[in-house]
């Protein structure tokens, strides 16, 4: 009888060329369960049943892995920020619909890191900066980043006259930092077990100081 430690049969390749994305599914699911420090690239070749020397044709070292981990993370948020913008909606006077837009940020942001703090840890576990990054593996299905989206709900403030120009400057780290600030005590700080009606009660309370504040 064989061994359970020798069910899974140990590849040296993929074919078709999919062992990157393969590699890079696995270190995601590490990621989710256990945040940055989990992605290893010798637990990712583990995972996806190939010997440790085949990770390095497509990651040189574990900062390479952790870096495409990070932008998927990175990209996730987008559509779970995108998820919550297409609930807005669309027939509401344009001031009203842009400050439905920026709350709708907000929420998808600390949504994304109540249910999923592995990712929402590790998409933030870089100094990196955000300002100009057009890499596409960040970004959602609308071809942005997270700060880019926020950035065009700021954007469409201005143009709805619900926010004035000259105030625009730097907003987006006054609204990031405050949403982040509670994300972070939701998804791994003292209110990670608080009832679900307390954390929506915050979040909107803080949604509507974020609004007024800027």
């Amino acid at each position: 009888m064989r061994s359970a430690t020798h069910n899974k049969t140990v590849r040296t390749s993929y074919h078709h060329g999919n062992l990157r994305q393969v590699l890079l599914d696995a270190g995601v699911e590490l990621a989710r369960r256990g945040g940055p420090q989990a992605v290893v690239l010798r637990e990712v070749t583990r995972q996806a049943g190939v010997v440790p020397n085949a990770a390095y044709r497509h990651f040189a070292n574990r900062q390479a892995l952790l870096a495409a981990v990070r932008a998927a993370a990175l990209a996730a948020l987008a559509r779970g920020m995108e998820a919550e913008l297409s609930q807005v909606h669309k027939g509401m006077p344009i001031a009203e619909f842009a400050r439905a837009n920026l709350r709708a940020i907000g929420r998808g942001y600390m949504r994304f890191a109540q249910a999923e703090p592995g990712l929402f840890h590790t998409a933030f576990s870089s100094q990196d900066k955000v300002e100009g990054d057009a890499d596409p593996a960040k970004a959602g299905n609308s071809g942005m980043n997270p700060f880019q989206l926020l950035g065009a709900a700021l954007d469409l403030l201005v143009d709805s006259g619900a926010l004035p120009p000259q105030r625009r400057p730097g907003a987006e780290y006054l609204a990031w930092s405050a949403v982040h600030g509670l994300a972070l005590l939701v998804a791994e700080g003292p209110l990670h077990g608080a009832p679900a009606e307390q954390r929506e009660a915050l979040a909107q309370r803080l949604l509507d100081m974020v609004e007024k504040g800027l």
